[in-house]
This record gives C-alpha cells, structure tokens and sequence, in this order.
C-alpha cells in the first residue's frame, strides 16, 4: 500500500484498484471537534454538527459556508438527521450533549415561489442560497424586510433523556423519529402535526451507553447499537414497541450501522447469472436489505434476516448468535460476513451508498477505506501475482455454490492514511456530487468529519 500525506490528497489500495483523492475541504471549517456530517436528501447542502453548540450549512456547490444555526444548544451537538420527504421546507433534528433534542424548520422560498428558480453559473438554482441563509448565517439577506419565516426557527425542544443524546433518526416515511443517549435508553417519537411531537416509547434494553440509531429503508423496523457490545432491533406490537432482536458478535462497543440501500446494484449484473446466483437473490430479496455495523474492536460485519419460513432451519445451521426473544414477531438476524480487516483502531462509522453499493468506512487510525461486494470466485482458478507480491484471483469464473454459501465476498478498493492528519475521524458518509467538475448526475463523494474541525470533501476513482 503506498501511504501519502493528506497533502497530496491521494492513496491507493493494496491491489492497486483505486484513488481516494481529496477534492475540498468545506471552509471555514469549525474552531472545534466536528461530529457529524448529514447530507440533505435532495438539496445540494449539507449539516455538520460541532462541540462549538453550532450546526455548519456547508454547500456541495462551492464548499463554503453558507450558515452557522446556534443558540438552541448548551452543550456539544453530537448528532443531526434531516427529516426525508418533505416538500416546501426543509427539517433538522440536532441531538446534544445538553440531553436535548432540537427540530429546526427552514422554508424553502425557491420552492414555495411559483416562478422557476435562477440558475447560476455552475447550474444550481438560486434557491440553494434562499435555504440556507439563515439564523446567524454566514450570508446577509439583500432585502432586510424579508420575513421571518426566511430563517432556520428553532421549533421545539424535545425533552426526556437524562444524559448526552448520542445518535438521531427519522424512519424512511418521516413520521417517527428515534434517538439515544448515554443514559442506556432508545426514545421513539411520532409528530402528531407541526411542532407537536409524542413519546411513544422508551426502550431501555441496553446495558450500555447507546451509540447509534437507524431505521430500515422500507419498514418501521429500528435497529440500536451500544456500549454493551450489541446491536438489537425493535418493531411495534400491538401498540407498544419491542426488541424482537439481539445481535451478537462484536467483542466491543459497536459505535454504528447502516441498512443496505433497497436497490443493490449488485442485483443488477448485466450477465446471466448462474443457477446459484439466482437461489442466492431469491433468499437476499426475500431476507430484505442488510445490516452494517463497526466496532471498537476493528472489525465491520454485515448481517442478514432469515425468512420467517426458514428461520428455524436458519438458526441450527448457523453457530452466530442472533435472536433469543420469543414471541410471534421475532425475528432472526445472523452474521452473513465480515469485511477486509484493514483498521488499526476502533472504526467509528460506516455507511453503505445507495448508488453503487460500496461501502466506506472510517475510525480513530484516521483511515478511509472504501469496500465493494463481488460474487465469489473459486479458490483454487487462476491467479496474478504483482511485482509488490500480491496476488488476485482472475476475474470472470464463477464458483459453484450451495444453497447455504454465501455467494458474494467484500474486497478493498481503495484506502486513504491519515486522511485529517494526526486527528482521529469520527464520521464518513457519501453525498452526491453537485460541483462543476461533476462527471455525471450519478457521481458520488466521500464526505469525513474530524477532531480538527474540519470536513474533507473526496472523489474516488476505481481502475
């Protein structure tokens, strides 16, 4: 692996595959530790969350600031969520260390005016900047008349938890919101309307700090991770919500999880695929997307739901643990792999893209590393060797499997050292490209949030 300075902004995996290259910083970057970073769901923008009390609006246009949101926290913001599906404004959920929940609300002015949005000279609408000037934002507004609704408005405070709010989540429909906190306990809340929000549970099945919330694509389907080296998921039943499943096999804290984007685009191989392959998307459509977790011990597991039908079956014949709880929703998740080890230190975030499938990940060695998912060739088909001594079997030889195999296997792409320097990284994501230099409206970028306060923007390239 060739290691180079963050200053080169570029480094290449082990086989040679791929080039993390660093395209942007955002600017100013935050005096302080940032945590976070959330893309918006359709708006070329983003939200960094930072120990200074401030979430940054940065734009994926320019990678500068365009907003500072303040004065709604007392302590660090450790985490935000945009709230997916809405039309005419934008929502934010920022959760701190101050044990509060936040939900800031923006209109959006480009939408809401009937008359099509100017586009500037790099081809985004007008009604990027109209978004996100807002409460102590870093742009004046021309018209000082302007009404207030043109800024972020701090909506509610949500109240509850009793320690630091670590993790928040809207559900893929927008109307439940889940968070948790230091305090042990994961909170669902639905909004009843506008600024109007119910507890409508409190799960305190973790024996630890919880770190980490996310919701399904599809369903109401909410999965934790904790201090407690476990992960559990919960569904409602007959109006009260509950764990309807342990997953086990972390040796450590398990800091973060991601689902796999409904539409893999492993699925869509443009070859006829085998008869084994095609058993293996049957089961794969039938178990639904996949869970990714990271852990404290450095290790990256991807886990699967058998189908009810053969769930028993599923069980004896797999010796990870999975579900305990009994009960007529209960579900049996099992480990299905585990990635390329290739992190020295605890892996504080993973994220799975909903464009190509890969996955990238990052942690406390300040290492970026991208992985992708290929079908399984055989072990014993020919192989290269390159001059530095590694070796990678041919591509195009498929391998004969079972019913029970697992027919895919995850590899490094690319990787990148000391991607913020000496600083630990504590959150990697992707975000679609939206700057001049974009190669297509599908492009993607790797987004790291560090200990410096600074967001890195990177393109990736695969050969």
């Amino acid at each position: 692996m060739t290691t180079v300075l963050p200053s080169d902004a570029e480094s290449t995996s082990a086989k040679g595959t791929g080039t993390i290259t660093l395209l942007s910083p955002l600017t100013p970057p935050s005096l302080a530790r940032s945590w976070l970073t959330a893309p918006h769901p359709h708006l070329p923008i983003l939200a960094t969350c930072s120990s200074d009390k401030t979430v940054r609006i940065y734009s994926l246009t320019s990678f500068t600031l365009l907003s500072t949101i303040s004065g709604g926290h007392k302590r660090s913001v450790r985490s935000c969520a945009w709230k997916p599906g809405v039309k005419g404004e934008s929502i934010l959920v920022t959760g701190s260390f101050d044990a509060s929940v936040g939900v800031w609300r923006k209109w959006d002015s480009g939408e809401l005016n009937p008359k099509p949005a100017r586009l500037e000279e790099d081809g985004t609408a007008e009604r990027e900047l109209n978004l996100v000037n807002g409460v102590n934002g870093s742009h004046s507004h021309e018209n000082n008349d302007e009404d207030e609704d043109e800024e972020w408005r701090f909506a509610v405070v949500l109240d509850g938890h009793e320690s630091e709010v670590k993790s928040v989540a809207w559900s893929s429909g927008g109307n439940f919101l889940a968070t948790c906190s230091r305090d042990k306990s994961v909170w669902i809340w639905e909004e009843m309307e506008d600024d109007n929000f119910e507890t409508i549970a409190v799960l305190q099945e973790h024996e630890g700090d919880v770190k980490c919330v996310v919701w399904h694509p599809e369903e109401e389907l909410l999965a934790s991770a904790s201090y407690d080296d476990t992960i559990r998921l919960y569904r409602e039943d007959l109006d009260d919500w509950t764990c309807i499943s342990i997953l086990k096999g972390h040796d450590s804290t398990v800091w973060a999880l991601d689902f796999e984007p409904v539409n893999n685009p492993l699925t869509k191989t443009t070859e006829e695929p085998t008869q084994e392959q095609v058993k293996w998307l049957s089961t794969r459509e039938a178990s639904g997307p996949r869970l990714i977790s990271s852990s404290d011990d450095q290790s990256i597991r991807v886990w699967r739901r058998i189908p009810r039908e053969n769930s028993a079956q599923g069980s004896r014949q797999s010796s990870m643990p999975s579900i305990i709880k009994t009960g007529s929703i209960e579900e049996d998740w099992v480990q299905e792999s585990e990635l390329p080890k290739r992190h020295e230190r605890a892996v504080y975030s993973v994220a799975w893209s909903r464009r190509t499938g890969r996955v990238v990940s990052t942690g406390g060695d300040g290492t970026i590393v991208v992985y992708e998912e290929r079908w399984r060739i055989p072990r014993s088909s020919p192989s290269l060797t390159y001059s530095n001594g590694d070796t990678e079997r041919m591509e195009g030889i498929q391998m004969e499997t079972s019913n029970d195999e697992i027919a895919t296997e995850w590899f490094v792409v690319a990787e990148i050292d000391g991607a913020h320097g000496v600083f630990e990284i504590n959150h990697v994501c992707w975000a679609r490209r939206a700057d001049k230099g974009k190669r297509s409206d599908e492009e993607e970028v790797i987004v790291s949030t560090g200990d410096d306060g600074i967001v890195r923007v990177w393109t990736l390239d695969l050969r």
